[in-house]
């Protein structure tokens, strides 16, 4: 038998890239009982794709389980009491996926700034009416959780000449050159009412669900566009609507939903003033590929002995 740690792989895809794993004593599962027999031995789980509750039933059959790697970078309803509180290290894809989703954000601020709804508009009524635009460098931007997302964000917009905000629990002690200021949670309101735009790409936890609902629009500027490419429910979907609704903000640029996918009827479909993407903004032609060769890049340092990187802080949530 391979002296390499062994690998429960969770998926319930036939993605090529598994056959990435070649090499490294594996077994792909969709279902506890598939693990049944390796449990005993397997030392990492690599949770590709599926629903999150299959990890803690496979957790649980895992005695000498080291270590856990998530593909995707959102944890939300991934940990559980017994994975917070053991020794097995948590590492996810964070930092994977960011630069896609810093273009997304400077795409939706441009897709507002510079009207492209009214332009694809009258193209299609064949109608020549020329109109005023923003231009972006003369305007402020708040990121709202400045992690690897929010680095990949406002690298972007500083480049465009924006001005940059960021919100983030302990501001660093060093200068970061694409923030012009940092707040503290507390200064959230103040922050807000500073920016034109405000790009969410804050985790999900208990203390930023709905962090962002009706006092926190309410304190947005009248022109201002939200932009979300964190986790859906950071921001209170329904009270983002009634902002929509009655113009209290210009717009909303959205990846990322409180139910995926968007039901049928639900009133975000017609909003005039909203740009959705079905959660792929990070879709790239890689991204999977780049998934994959990330966990390889671990698995090597795990089997030397070395940090992993991406490793969960597990009783913060990321």
């Amino acid at each position: 038998m391979s002296s390499r740690p062994l690998v429960l792989v969770i998926s319930t895809d036939n993605d090529s890239q598994l056959a990435m794993l070649r090499g490294i004593p594996h077994v792909t599962g969709s279902s506890p009982g598939a693990f049944e027999k390796a449990a005993s031995e397997a030392e990492v789980i690599l949770h590709w794709a599926g629903p999150r509750d299959l990890l803690r039933p496979v957790f649980l059959a895992c005695p000498h389980l080291r270590w856990i790697h998530s593909r995707a970078a959102g944890l939300d309803n991934l940990l559980f009491p017994e994975l917070v509180e053991s020794p097995v290290q948590l590492t996810n894809g964070t930092g994977v996926f960011s630069q896609s989703l810093g273009e997304f954000a400077l795409a939706a601020i441009l897709f507002f700034a510079k009207d492209f709804p009214r332009m694809l508009r009258n193209q299609r009524a064949e109608r020549w009416e020329q109109f005023d635009i923003d231009a972006i460098s003369q305007q402020t931007a708040g990121i709202v959780g400045y992690g690897d997302i929010g680095r990949a964000v406002a690298r972007r917009l500083h480049a465009m000449d924006m001005k940059v905000l960021a919100l983030k629990r302990h501001p660093p002690a060093t200068a970061d050159p694409s923030i012009a200021e940092y707040y503290t949670p507390d200064a959230l309101a103040v922050m807000l009412g500073r920016c034109d735009y405000v790009v969410v790409a804050a985790p999900l936890t208990a203390e930023t669900r709905h962090m962002i609902s009706d006092a926190q629009f309410a304190a947005m500027k009248p022109n201002a566009v939200v932009i979300n490419v964190g986790r859906g429910p950071v921001i209170d979907q329904a009270a983002m609507v009634r902002a929509l609704v009655q113009r209290r903000i210009r717009g909303a640029g959205l990846d990322v939903f409180e139910e995926e996918p968007i039901p049928a009827g639900d009133p975000t479909w017609k909003l005039d003033n909203v740009l959705i993407s079905p959660h792929c903004a990070d879709h790239t032609r890689d991204w999977l590929n780049d998934a994959m060769c990330f966990f390889l890049r671990l698995y090597s340092r795990f089997e030397k002995g070395e940090p992993l990187e991406n490793t969960v802080q597990k009783h913060l949530g990321y």
